[in-house]
């Protein structure tokens, strides 16, 4: 412990970001991207680009061919609907081999998509953000957990630190030091969207509580995971009775839900002990409409067409789900969209801009006492920061270029799109070690020019800009649009960082110390 309260904060705040900066910044890049994950589909799939339908499309006559024509018998298989950011069924089963199946179906003829195989922005960046795609003992979980409860205590030692909080609101030289100009955006970034990150972190530890806390179930319901399961999501279970039954209307059972909730529209439906006597139907809410994502749930006879059980979540269970709506913004609202989407960029300039002022503060006197810290975080800033862009826009390119059969070493075509992400990530670690304060430049020159090649591809590959304008598809046109700026924005900070570096070269500069900034001697 320091003297101060403020100094003991300080230590805090600069040592809990440096060691949790890289899985911050990670888990907020893919927050950031998933904000906007089904517009990410789109530009993926291009199959999946049609208009919305102006009606409801009947189940019974698009899907339940398809889904007898594949012979689910006995097995389970569910549908989303078509919606305003997805405007598809999205058909999954699991067969008998037990693998997992995602199938695309066109709403106005009922075919399903060519669609090459992907996981696209909903099956990668959007479980990267909260388990880090780590399934082994639920560690990914747990680590962006850790790394939730560090971003807590930054925000909040960061406020302790700084006296001149609403100053450094208005303060940005950017034509000063690297150290003085880095602090600047820090700050800025930092108390521009202080609320923002701050609900945005906690609510992430609160929708992940049930497995944070696993034992709740064991002291409340005596370990009786069954009566824990209903109680919380309504869960309805029929043992299949072994004998063959015909399904009965769906498009009916869709009509009873839509007035059993007064007008409130399905968005998903699940038939389960398929072709059996007994199988039955669920049919959950839509809360496009509603920040809280309700578990609201219907189960049907799927024989009779009968209501079995309804479900509506008890009020401690939906003030979780608000504050689950709140996060994972799936209502529709576009402005407020645009909003999270630049606030979740913020908090990735806050964590670079921390990291890179932690590197320039220390530089020098790393160097004349020959330690290797500055050297070893300075290679974890830029692959976590350019580096991680640089492989989200390789993942991008593999998706355009890849052929539609590709296998290699046993693996499909979408975990070969993940692999090219990953050896891209550690590709840019070991460029950013060998190249020094070079890579900055390098990388963000890297960025800029794979950027146009994916707007590029995408015109090659499926349809120029102009023509996706042209036809009114403005998810597509917008992925291609923010593709170009970042480009742009990639070009100018490698132009910068060019000249930043001639510069020092030419005139050597005396570093900022912390403490002449007004802040401790760890900071």
């Amino acid at each position: 412990m320091e003297p101060s309260l403020r100094k003991s904060m300080a230590l805090l705040h600069t040592w809990a970001g440096v060691v949790l900066g890289s899985v911050l910044f990670a888990i907020f890049w893919m927050g950031t991207l998933s904000v906007f994950d089904k517009e990410i589909d789109r530009w993926m799939m291009p199959a999946t680009r049609v208009s919305m339908p102006d009606a409801p499309v009947s189940l019974d006559k698009v899907v339940l061919p398809l889904i007898e024509a594949s012979k689910l018998s006995g097995n389970q298989w569910g549908v989303t609907l078509p919606s305003e950011r997805a405007p598809v069924f999205t058909l999954r089963y699991r067969t008998e081999q037990g693998d997992n199946v995602r199938r695309y179906i066109n709403p106005h003829n009922g075919e399903i998509t060519d669609e090459r195989y992907t996981l696209g922005a909903t099956g990668f960046f959007f479980p990267f953000h909260f388990r880090l795609h780590i399934q082994w003992l639920k560690l990914g979980y747990w680590i962006v957990g850790l790394a939730a409860m560090g971003m807590l205590v930054l925000l909040v030692s960061g406020v302790i630190i700084h006296k001149k909080i609403f100053t450094d609101f208005f303060t940005f030289r950017p034509q000063k030091a690297m150290q003085r100009s880095a602090l600047d955006l820090h700050n800025l970034s930092g108390v521009l969207a202080l609320p923002f990150h701050f609900v945005i972190t906690l609510s992430g530890l609160i929708i992940f509580a049930a497995t944070y806390f696993p034992n709740t179930n064991k002291l409340v319901y005596a370990g009786d995971e069954a009566a824990y399961e209903v109680e919380m999501t309504g869960r309805y279970d029929i043992k299949p009775a072994g004998e063959p039954g015909q399904l009965a209307s769906l498009d009916a059972m869709l009509a009873q839900a839509r007035q059993l909730w007064g007008g409130g529209q399905p968005y998903f439906l699940r038939v389960r002990n398929a072709g059996d006597a007994h199988a039955y139907v669920e049919i959950r809410r839509s809360y496009e409409q509603d920040v809280t994502m309700n578990l609201d749930t219907i189960y049907f006879d799927g024989i009779s067409g009968e209501v079995l059980s309804r479900f509506e979540a008890k009020p401690v269970l939906t003030v979780q789900r608000y504050i689950a709506g709140m996060h994972f913004i799936q209502f529709n609202h576009w402005p407020l969209r645009w909003l999270y989407f630049l606030a979740g960029l913020s908090g990735c300039i806050l964590i670079a801009t921390g990291f890179l002022f932690w590197l320039e503060a220390r530089r020098v006197r790393h160097a004349k006492q020959g330690l290797k810290g500055v050297a070893i975080v300075h290679g974890l800033t830029i692959g976590s920061v350019t580096g991680i862009i640089i492989a989200t826009l390789m993942f991008l390119l593999a998706n355009r270029w890849l052929p539609a059969n590709a296998a290699l070493l046993g693996y499909e075509r979408d975990a070969l799109e993940v692999w090219v992400f990953y050896l891209t990530w550690l590709a840019t670690f070991a460029h950013a070690w060998l190249r020094s304060r070079a890579a900055w430049r390098e990388q963000a020159w890297l960025i800029s020019l794979l950027a146009l090649f994916a707007v590029v591809s995408n015109a090659v590959t499926t349809t120029p800009l102009w023509h996706i304008l042209a036809g009114h598809d403005y998810a597509t046109a917008g992925m291609d649009i923010v593709l170009l700026l970042g480009a742009t924005l990639a070009a100018y900070a490698a132009w910068k960082l060019g000249q930043r570096n001639s510069t020092s070269q030419r005139k050597k500069t005396t570093p900022v110390s912390p403490s002449s900034m007004g802040l401790g001697k760890h900071e």
